[in-house]
């Protein structure tokens, strides 16, 4: 086995065990999202991700995001009502687009908000199922387009199930009122944090993502849930110097 071969390895291994640690009690469902979308990007072929979560009446809603440019992406498609991410949720199937540019006549709107951005050119979603339905979609973009392999598809795959049940674990998960009222937790927890993204980019004077990143790090390091410190910066109950910059990471090695 190459070196970099066994690295991929150890590290879809890592992954695993991350995401399969959050079956227990009381863990953070929005944390886990992120996880998911960050570990994406650095197992996989692409550039950014994004999750989109459906609520009680199945309208789907932004959650986590890689990036502030993923995040937009998910946006435009759900603004327009159109895109990969939707046509994934409603079929509760893979839905892949080597190249945005053939997707003109398919959805017109978002292909155009997409291009005016010059951002991303392939999109791959992927559903989050619970018993052959759709509770969510995980999105995939790539800067370049092309296909994403096969193996590359099915480990995503692979990672958002895991993740699914991670969210719908309770012992009482086959109740529709169960379901529905942890999905709207985690979208209401969405909105709290988001609040806190942008109070924290102005108290450090840094970006969003920065900011955010400053927060995740307080969260783990303070074993505390995302949207319990998000709570209190939006409240003001916190001082901006318990946000300290990180060392810097490792440089992630991607296949």
């Amino acid at each position: 086995m190459s070196p970099v071969h066994a690295d991929r390895e150890e590290a879809v291994s890592r992954a695993f065990v991350q995401l399969a640690d959050t079956l227990v009690d009381d863990y953070d469902a929005i944390d886990l999202l992120y996880r998911l979308a960050t570990t994406c990007v650095e197992l996989l072929p692409a550039d950014a991700a994004g999750i989109v979560l459906g609520d009680a009446r199945r309208e789907l809603h932004v959650v986590a995001a890689s990036s502030e440019a993923a995040q937009l992406m998910e946006l435009f498609q759900l603004q327009n009502d159109e895109g990969p991410c939707l046509d994934c949720f409603q079929t509760a199937a893979p839905v892949s687009v080597d190249d945005l540019a053939d997707a003109t006549d398919r959805w017109p709107a978002f292909v155009d908000a997409v291009a005016a951005r010059g951002q991303f050119r392939a999109v791959h979603a992927l559903p989050l199922r619970l018993r052959g339905q759709a509770i969510g979609a995980l999105n995939l973009f790539d800067r370049h387009p092309g296909p994403l392999p096969a193996a590359d598809l099915a480990l995503a795959q692979a990672l958002a199930d895991v993740a699914t049940i991670g969210i719908l674990q309770e012992r009482a998960i086959h109740r529709a009122e169960v379901v529905s009222e942890q999905l709207q937790t985690a979208l209401t927890s969405r909105v709290t944090i988001e609040q806190a993204k942008g109070v924290l980019s102005q108290w450090l004077g840094v970006d969003v993502e920065t900011a955010f990143d400053r927060l995740r790090a307080h969260a783990r390091a303070h074993n505390l849930k995302l949207v319990e410190v998000a709570r209190r910066i939006v409240r003001r109950e916190m001082d901006p110097a318990q946000f300290p910059a990180p060392a810097p990471a490792p440089a992630s090695r991607r296949p």
